[in-house]
């Protein structure tokens, strides 16, 4: 393991002789100048961890010395001596980055101390660096897969809004489709990345908790309120909070967000003073949240402060071009993970995939490929790997099930009028209905949840499904 470089700039030769036979036997490697001049040369020229500074130099002072460290080795932390020691000097010796300032004569274990101690914390930046700048490998715009139009456009859009410094984003789409990827995408890619990323689901706390955990709360605004508690919004201030499915927000609780968004300013729990931060807001629904305004479950105020940027997450089924790129990822992925053989996925499998309609969108496609590569013992995962396909044959491609009318027929009706059927057909069995329709009883759920069929519409689905 390397040594610790310290460099000593000091210009009376038995300080510097001193020093530099400490530090060498406390493990450190020393280099040593006479001035300011030399000192900031071999800065130039050489890497050191540390900087040990004499406050009085021949050619020039220490603070001009500092000043220059600060601009053009910022990294490098400074401990400042000097036997002029004045109120001014101190202050001005911190304000310009020095670690620590200390007064001749000094105790050499204090020195040690003081320098282990301005080691600890560089190292303790340098992984606080390191950290985020693997998040913004981890979780940046990297992690979308994508080279459909409509990809390319929601990256194009989110290139804009990270120049632009936008602080109001709502997410849409289906469940799956990676908006979760993409609000951290947004954030990892903004000035804001190096501030905190807090996400909170509005579905799953009860109303008074959500709004303590978003705003925090006061002691004794309620009865389990010992002590005072800090927010999100509080927490993540010039960073970004992320509100997954915002459809599911109480109704009281979505005039305090309405708020919030118009004033960047809240009241903790029991609170009476404002507190403003800088916070970021990305909001994400499955719900189609124009459709909640209508039906009164959704502030119509909220909706179109939430919507000033709004970016819509298409299914998987709408760009299945993205599928082999998807794929190739997740196979990759976790071959690494489970050291399997598995090299990738046959072209009949992958025809398969790419047919198949995705109602849980990439988080399906993610879990079968997981599952496939659990599973599966062949170098190429083949059509049998995958359980999602329906058994039955399918019609050849070109034959033709129905005859297009002249004037054309809304789709989504003739889907929502053949699921019922099938339903009514097999009295709500959802198994059966999903046969019938050769899908899978997930992809028959999701169209129930789709065209929200009532019992009005289709009595038996009141019947309890036996399987």
């Amino acid at each position: 393991m390397a040594r610790e470089r310290i460099l000593v700039i000091e210009d009376e030769k038995l300080i510097r002789y001193s020093l530099s036979e400490r530090l060498s036997k406390e493990g450190y490697e020393v280099g040593e100048a006479g001035d300011g001049r030399t000192g900031l040369r071999l800065l130039g020229e050489e890497e050191f961890d540390l900087l040990v500074l004499d406050y009085r130099l021949p050619d020039t002072d220490g603070l001009k010395v500092l000043e220059k460290v600060r601009d053009d080795f910022s990294e490098v932390p400074v401990i400042l001596m000097t036997a002029y020691s004045t109120v001014e000097n101190a202050v001005e010796a911190m304000r310009l980055g020095a670690f620590s300032y200390l007064t001749k004569p000094f105790n050499m274990d204090e020195m040690v101390m003081n320098i282990q101690k301005a080691l600890e914390t560089t190292e303790l930046r340098r992984e606080v660096r390191r950290l985020r700048e693997s998040h913004k490998e981890a979780f940046g715009m990297g992690r979308l897969i994508g080279q459909s139009p409509k990809m390319v456009e929601i990256y194009s859009m989110v290139e804009k809004i990270t120049r632009s410094g936008a602080s109001t984003i709502l997410l849409q789409g289906e469940s799956g489709t990676g908006k979760d990827l993409l609000a951290k995408g947004i954030h990892y890619s903004s000035d804001r990345a190096n501030s905190a990323f807090m996400t909170i689901t509005c579905s799953a706390l009860p109303d008074q908790l959500l709004e303590s955990e978003l705003f925090g709360h006061e002691k004794g605004a309620f009865t389990d309120a010992k002590s005072e508690k800090k927010g999100l919004f509080h927490l993540a201030d010039r960073g970004t909070v992320f509100l997954d499915e915002i459809g599911d927000m109480p109704l009281a609780l979505q005039s305090k967000l309405l708020r919030f968004l118009e004033e960047r300013a809240f009241k903790r729990v029991g609170g009476v003073k404002d507190i403003h931060v800088d916070v970021r807001i990305i909001a994400a629904t499955n719900r189609d949240l124009e459709a909640e305004v209508k039906k009164e479950r959704f502030r119509e105020d909220l909706y179109y402060r939430l919507k000033i940027i709004p970016i819509e997450m298409p299914p998987l089924r709408d760009r299945t071009e993205d599928i082999p790129l998807l794929v190739k990822c997740f196979v990759d992925g976790f071959h690494k993970e489970f050291k399997k053989k598995v090299r990738g996925v046959s072209e009949v499998a992958l025809a398969h995939l790419k047919d198949y309609p995705w109602p849980g969108n990439v988080r399906e496609l993610r879990n079968a490929i997981e599952r496939a590569m659990i599973l599966g013992e062949k170098e190429w995962l083949g059509p049998e790997d995958f359980p999602l396909f329906p058994s039955r044959d399918r019609p050849p491609r070109g034959g033709a099930l129905l005859t297009l009318p002249r004037e054309g027929i809304r789709f989504e009706e003739l889907e929502k009028d053949l699921v019922r059927q099938a339903l009514e057909q097999t009295r709500g069995n959802q198994s059966k209905a999903a046969r019938l329709l050769g899908m899978t009883r997930d992809q028959i759920r999701y169209r129930i949840e789709k065209f929200q069929l009532s019992r009005e519409e289709a009595p038996s689905l009141g019947q309890p499904d036996p399987n």
